[in-house]
């Protein structure tokens, strides 16, 4: 884009200089004219209404006011001091109050000069005051404000300290566009300016920072919006197109005898519609000559290891290995045993390799895997050991993915001199939006129907003092020989959050049941792995009724005869971990049921999620709803990925109808032009070369 704005340090615009530079840089991420031009107000305040003293009342939010100080007045110890002005407006008086730059205060402001007041009205001692109220001689006021639209800029305390404010932002971006308006090169064709009605990149940028009306900031925010989507759906698009361009996958072409003898002998049951359709759409993948890049959603239970189990027995079938890495030792041991019980009967040769694998096993593993005989294995972390070499590795599936960091993925696909075909597997439902963002240049596969047989899970909601009545429920549930896990936010107290915590509940589990006759295991994130282990072992054979745990058991953990998960203080966690956690049961034929426990007072934002957590089972849905609470944040792990997910204006959970309107935008101009050669899209290809912020290369990872 304005490569010269982006070589200009902040430091040299006037009004900036060393010290705020260093504070721009550290608290901002802002080093260049161009950061700053980018960095944009999180809100605007109509200026244009003005009260009258006689109107304020405290609950008002911000608001100004017209008039004149009548007086000031110095207050408190020499340490405390505070400057109070008495504000005037002919119909009462409001107090002003300072309690810093006094001295620059006094000297600037005169009495019977008439200002504008602006800031947020409180009650103190029974009297309306402003604390730190801006102030603007009415001249100044008036010859700045075009709209009366006042952008708001996010800022820090340390920089609030330095007199770095909203308004210090917003007068250091007006002297920006003054230096700089007349070199903004556009960053679209005008091919595309034209045919989308798109305002001018320069008037975007004016117009997002001092809007000249309403309708003008709507089309600044949406132009600004639609190339920030485009160029990341661009980059995935273009990608895409040059991967399966450059690296042609292995071509699966017999469907043949461990295949069909699985389909016809040991499948006791009938495919869904969805693993079916799945399952069409993996097979034409892997039979493309192409590396199959997949993405399969499907919420917990719909029969994701059956699907790729099926892909496996493929890639037997046509002379290659297989794997499956799993973030955790439970899970993929999980998994091991799924797959031998799946293959009762079969001569197929399937191997778990994890940490606690003993040394001379490992040895036979590795014999195994490198002259071929191994045909399936099952692993965590430690598949993507350089001592782990295959022989003839076709197909990698890797199992709730955004728990592994992009390096550890990248690893174990390239164990091959040419790639395998790749698989990723995620029972965290994605959002569309997110799902276009993060995964755009796979495809993507959703498994959205239950195995037949299975009984949706029946949520309920319980204020604390309803606590006896679920101790009633859970004995009736154990009686019938049920299984229960009850899940904590904390492991241990806090004085600052008033949420339930594993160690107090714990002990008043073991009251309320009692050993001999009930018997409790504990998980949580302080245990050694090993201790872990054997906790989760009791509990998965039977031999403990009731598992208290902290959320290590949200993900994989298959359990059939447990029919209740408790959530204590539910409204300290997110919607999709409400959901995640209620899929640990509802794994068997038997009715199951998720109880929200919560403390009396919600906040709005806490009702929200368990309503809609009692409203639905939908994973999607949920998903969807927890993207506009939240915003995209950490939702599918980017940040423990060490990848950064930024986006300066657009908003995933607010802007999917313009996410979706640019990925078609961006395909129909990569069907047309699939490497952006021709002379008008040049354009399009200089700013990808550029990857502007929020632009990753996903398909690194797969």
């Amino acid at each position: 884009m304005m490569s010269d704005l982006s070589a200009r340090e902040i430091k040299f615009l006037p009004g900036v200089g060393p010290k705020r530079a260093e504070l721009l840089n550290q608290e901002l991420n802002i080093f260049t004219f161009e950061d700053l031009l980018y960095y944009f107000p999180y809100k605007y305040v109509d200026r244009s209404r003005f009260y009258t003293i006689r109107e304020i009342h405290p609950d008002l939010p911000y608001i100004q006011v017209r008039g004149y100080f009548l007086k000031f007045e110095g207050a408190g110890d020499p340490r405390h001091r505070r400057l109070v002005g008495y504000f005037h407006d002919g119909t009462g008086t409001i107090e002003t109050v300072w309690f810093q730059g006094i001295k620059w205060l006094q000297k600037a402001l005169k009495p019977d000069h008439e200002y504008i007041i602006f800031g947020k009205p409180s009650l103190f001692n029974n009297k309306l005051n402003i604390v730190h109220p801006e102030v603007e001689d009415i001249r100044t006021f008036e010859a700045n404000l075009a709209s009366g639209l006042q952008p708001f800029y996010s800022t820090t305390e340390k920089l609030k300290n330095s007199f770095l404010t909203s308004r210090a932002i917003q007068k250091l971006q007006s002297v920006l566009i003054q230096i700089v308006e007349k070199e903004i090169t556009e960053t679209l064709p005008d091919y595309l300016i034209r045919r989308l009605s798109l305002l001018p990149l320069d008037e975007a940028l004016r117009n997002i920072h001092f809007p000249e009306s309403p309708s003008l900031l709507k089309k600044a925010r949406y132009r600004l919006k639609f190339e920030e989507l485009f160029y990341i759906q661009l980059n995935l698009l273009k990608l895409k197109v040059v991967r399966n361009r450059k690296i042609h996958g292995f071509t699966f072409t017999r469907v043949g005898e461990y295949f069909n003898t699985f389909y016809k002998k040991n499948l006791r049951f009938e495919l869904t519609e969805a693993q079916k359709r799945v399952m069409r759409e993996i097979r034409k993948d892997l039979g493309s000559g192409r590396q199959m890049n997949r993405l399969l959603q499907g919420d917990v239970g719909s029969g994701k290891t059956l699907v790729a189990l099926m892909s496996m027995l493929l890639a037997i079938d046509n002379g290659f290995q297989s794997c499956i890495m799993a973030p955790t030792e439970i899970l993929a041991t999980q998994h091991f045993h799924t797959l031998l019980l799946f293959l009762e009967g079969m001569e197929v040769n399937v191997r778990l390799l994890t940490g606690s694998t003993p040394k001379s096993e490992r040895k036979e593993i590795h014999k195994g895997l490198h002259d071929g005989t191994i045909q399936m294995l099952v692993g965590t972390h430690a598949l993507i050991e350089e001592t782990v070499q295959f022989r003839h590795l076709g197909l990698v599936i890797i199992d709730e993915q955004h728990r592994f960091g992009v390096a550890q993925r990248a690893r174990l696909w390239q164990k091959n001199p040419e790639p395998p075909h790749v698989l990723v597997m995620t029972a965290t439902p994605i959002p569309r939006t997110l799902a276009m963002t993060l995964y755009g240049d796979l495809e993507v596969s959703v498994i959205d129907q239950l195995p037949p047989g299975r009984q949706p899970v029946k949520t309920i909601h319980y204020y604390d003092n309803r606590r006896l009545r679920m101790h009633g429920f859970l004995r009736e549930q154990l009686a019938q020989g049920r299984q229960i896990f009850i899940v904590y936010p904390l492991i241990s107290g806090s004085e600052k959050m008033d949420y339930k915590d594993l160690e107090d509940g714990y002990e008043s589990i073991t009251r309320a049941f009692p050993p001999p006759k009930y018997s409790v295991s504990v998980v949580h994130g302080r245990m050694k792995s090993g201790e872990k282990e054997k906790s989760m072992k009791y509990f998965i054979r039977g031999k403990t009724h009731i598992m208290v745990a902290t959320t290590v058991i949200e993900v994989g953990v298959d359990i059939p005869n447990a029919t209740v998960m408790v959530i204590e203080s539910a409204e300290r966690f997110g919607l999709s971990q409400l959901h995640q956690l209620r899929g640990r049961v509802g794994r068997g034929a038997n009715q199951s049921y998720c109880i929200l426990m919560t403390g009396l007072n919600l906040s709005e934002d806490a009702k929200k999620r368990i309503e809609t957590i009692l409203r639905t089972n939908d994973g999607f849905e949920i998903a969807e709803a927890d993207l506009r609470l939240r915003g995209p944040g950490d939702l599918e792990g980017t940040q423990q990925s060490g990848i950064p997910f930024t986006l300066k204006i657009a908003s995933l959970g607010q802007d999917g109808q313009i996410l979706q309107y640019a990925r078609d935008v961006a395909e129909s101009i990569i069907t047309d032009d699939p490497l952006l050669e021709k002379p008008q899209n040049h354009i399009l290809n200089r700013q990808l070369r550029k990857s502007p912020p929020g632009i990753i290369n996903w398909s690194v990872i797969s």
